[in-house]
């Protein structure tokens, strides 16, 4: 069998389950070809395990001081050779197209008329997945931007019947225990890095480990900043005493596995940071702020507690086997298995929250409500919107597929 995988490049998180995913495709007799995009290929680190891969410069966003930016990121992007990409990517070598969230792929997989299935995160925002509402232009690209004809999710709990638990690239516990006195990680790679070091070093009787993929090695007083690699990155997460990131989903959902304490903030104007952070807070698994500031931070240092006991099974085992043997059984059979064998303390169902309970508007975790309190979880979770997958407006949809013609 010989497979194609996309993997969207941007961050960490889709390489990192595509680490896991490559390592548990061994075990088969399958031929991955990997693709990955999103990101400069000079850039894109510790890739032994893909072997000869293919990059593509796909499509990527643009953030700056921890937030995204739409306008550069559209002036970023080079349309036309996205459009080139796609139609020059030759699939008939392929018996079947898997994407996480990378649009080459999925293009040229929709524009040839093969079935492509999609494995990642963002595939899960359907049905009563807490999502923020109010952001039109986000789900119009979270829609468009690696389009599937069969989707599975993975997040922290079965929202839906197309979501698994998450895929991991690390053992199912740590080597080492870790004790109070550990180094705080900091992974907030799309913030100011000066401004980062400068608030931590506001805690000098806390030692920190600041990643980011734009440092370089350099000890600044109680901040250690080391940038980006995966092996010294998962050993230092193996025994620290917590966790300061973004609401991205992988970094978080090892943290989970791991019992890890989380403090974290969303991206501003990142639908999907945003809406994990509503997750996060619906759960009880982390502690989320709207900002970095030191009142914040004091607190959490001070307060931090482990979320609760977790347990996710080997997604990347599974998935593989299923990949291996063609895609044939429902993928819902593959996610009740999953759920069933995970031990996830997972807080109210998702059917607590009741319609009439949901309101129109996005707030901001732990923003002031209307009448100057704090929310609580159970309030943050019923302001959350679901996001419905089908086009946003009338003829959005034949549009873009014209622009993938030759």
């Amino acid at each position: 069998m010989k497979l194609l995988y996309g993997v969207q490049g941007t961050g960490q998180g889709h390489i990192s389950r595509a680490r896991a995913m490559a390592a548990a495709l061994r075990h088969y007799d399958v031929e991955v070809t990997w693709l990955f995009s999103g990101r400069p290929r000079e850039q894109l680190r510790d890739m032994q395990p893909f072997g000869d891969f293919l990059y593509r410069r796909g499509l990527t966003f643009v953030t700056r001081a921890g937030r995204l930016r739409y306008l550069p990121t559209l002036l970023n992007n080079h349309l036309p050779q996205f459009l080139r990409d796609v139609r020059t990517l030759d699939l008939g070598a392929y018996d079947a197209v898997v994407t996480d969230f990378e649009p080459v792929t999925a293009w040229a997989a929709r524009r040839a008329g093969i079935p492509a299935i999609g494995i990642g995160h963002q595939y899960a925002f359907t049905g009563e997945t807490p999502t923020v509402a109010g952001h039109w232009l986000a789900r119009l690209v979270m829609q468009q931007f690696a389009p599937v004809s069969q989707a599975i999710g993975l997040h922290w709990h079965p929202w839906a019947g197309n979501i698994l638990p998450p895929i991991l690239d690390l053992p199912a516990r740590p080597a080492v225990k870790r004790n109070s006195a550990a180094p705080v990680i900091v992974y907030l790679p799309f913030e100011d890095q000066a401004a980062v070091t400068c608030l931590l070093q506001q805690f000098p009787a806390q030692r920190f480990h600041q990643y980011a993929p734009a440092l370089t090695e350099a000890q600044c007083d109680n901040v250690a900043r080391r940038a980006t690699s995966a092996t010294r990155f998962k050993r230092d997460l193996a025994g620290c005493a917590g966790v300061i990131c973004n609401s991205g989903f992988e970094l978080i959902s090892e943290c989970l596995q791991w019992g890890i304490p989380v403090l974290t903030r969303p991206l501003a104007g990142q639908m999907e940071q945003q809406s994990n952070a509503l997750a996060l807070q619906e759960l009880g698994y982390a502690r989320v702020v709207p900002t970095l500031e030191p009142s914040h931070l004091q607190d959490w240092l001070e307060r931090r507690q482990p979320p609760p006991a977790l347990h996710f099974p080997d997604v990347a085992g599974r998935l593989a086997r299923w990949l291996a043997e063609g895609a044939h059984t429902p993928a819902g059979n593959l996610a009740r298995q999953l759920w069933q064998d995970s031990r996830v303390s997972a807080g109210p169902p998702p059917e607590a929250r009741t319609p009439e309970a949901r309101t129109p508007e996005a707030r901001t975790p732990e923003a002031p409500t209307p009448d100057g309190r704090t929310p609580t979880a159970r309030q943050l979770g019923q302001a959350a919107g679901s996001v419905s997958l089908t086009p946003l407006f009338g003829g959005g949809q034949a549009w873009v597929d014209n622009q993938f013609r030759e």
